[in-house]
């Protein structure tokens, strides 16, 4: 289930007006009860929606249906099969397959800390998870399906309907469907690195990843003004310089702006160290390859941010960078037992 824009997503206006009697706020259901989120140290609450405050029973709904086949026209395809856990919600390809192996047009960017994010897919286009949801489904070269189908097939299957019930009060339809899978992805938070024991918990961090965190926020290389905050990303889309000439034309593609020609999202970096491979195509294997990369300046282009630019990083201080990079990884996200496929 790729963050990712197809031009199908430039409909999905329409189809929430061609669905707003359908979209109204559900009645309550039977089973309100609350489920608590495990907010890392350091980090503030995440926005919940109103109408999707999280229970218990929508987000063990969400967590089925993200690892529902059914939701793909051919029964092969979910969510889990582009995002897996232990790669932080990943994937470990270029780009992933839809139906029919179908190849993608994106690399599959981390789900972790998607609760927070303002601006979702390559373009930061999407402002929440609950539209997000409709773009892989309705992508030709990953679900290539329709919504409303979905929750005719669903309807079909009584556990599914047992089970929107008790979460939302009603039968499983585009309402239960993309709000308990928004409802489960909002769980997936990320925040107990040895970065984070560090910073926020005064724990011990290796002499290398505290060089490198002091590189990272150095003005001479300016890591941070892009990934910023808790996040490590300011959610803005920029170009990095990876090619002269994109084959993709990543936030125009949306506005047709020239000046949003080869903008892509800039991504958080929790995690990093096993969401290889990088850059918005997967064209960099590995984080060396990364650092390379930005140490060299990048390639012209005239939408290239002004922060990319030649760095004359020494071995050791990439050494220390990747250190750093590597003290953002959080075993115990990606081997949470709450995040798997039901048994």
């Amino acid at each position: 289930m790729n963050l990712r824009l197809s031009v199908s997503v430039l409909s999905l206006p329409l189809f929430f007006l061609s669905c707003r009697k359908e979209e109204q706020a559900p009645v309550l259901p039977p089973d309100t009860g609350e489920y608590v989120l495990a907010i890392p140290a350091g980090f503030p609450p995440p926005p919940i929606p109103s109408d999707n405050q999280l229970t218990r029973s929508r987000v063990e709904l969400g967590r089925r249906l993200f690892y529902e086949p059914a939701l793909s026209r051919d029964s092969t395809r979910s969510c889990g099969s582009c995002h897996f856990a232990h790669l932080a919600f990943s994937d470990s390809t270029a780009v992933s397959f839809g139906i029919e192996g179908r190849p993608g047009t994106r690399n599959a960017p981390t789900l972790a800390n998607v609760a927070y994010q303002k601006k979702l897919l390559r373009e930061a286009s999407v402002p929440t998870l609950e539209m997000q949801i409709l773009v892989p489904i309705q992508e030709h070269n990953e679900f290539d399906f329709n919504i409303l189908e979905i929750a005719e097939r669903l309807n079909r299957m009584p556990d599914y309907v047992a089970a929107a019930q008790e979460a939302y009060g009603r039968d499983p339809d585009a309402f239960v469907i993309t709000r308990s899978i928004a409802a489960f992805e909002r769980t997936m938070l990320s925040g107990n690195s040895p970065f984070d024991r560090w910073f926020f918990q005064g724990k011990m961090l290796s002499a290398a990843a505290r060089r490198g965190y002091d590189l990272f926020h150095s003005e001479r290389l300016s890591c941070s003004k892009c990934h910023e905050g808790f996040l490590f990303t300011n959610q803005e889309p920029a170009n990095n310089g990876l090619y002269e000439v994109y084959p993709d034309s990543g936030r125009m593609r949306l506005t047709g702006l020239e000046s949003d020609r080869a903008l892509f999202k800039t991504p958080t970096l929790r995690n990093v160290a096993v969401t290889a491979p990088y850059m918005h195509d997967g064209s960099l294997p590995t984080l060396q390859a990364v650092l390379e990369h930005y140490d060299s300046g990048g390639k012209a282009h005239p939408n290239k941010s002004p922060l990319v630019r030649p760095l004359g990083l020494t071995a050791a201080e990439k050494a220390d960078l990747i250190a750093f990079l590597n003290a953002l990884t959080d075993p115990g996200f990606l081997n949470n037992p709450a995040y798997r496929a039901p048994e």
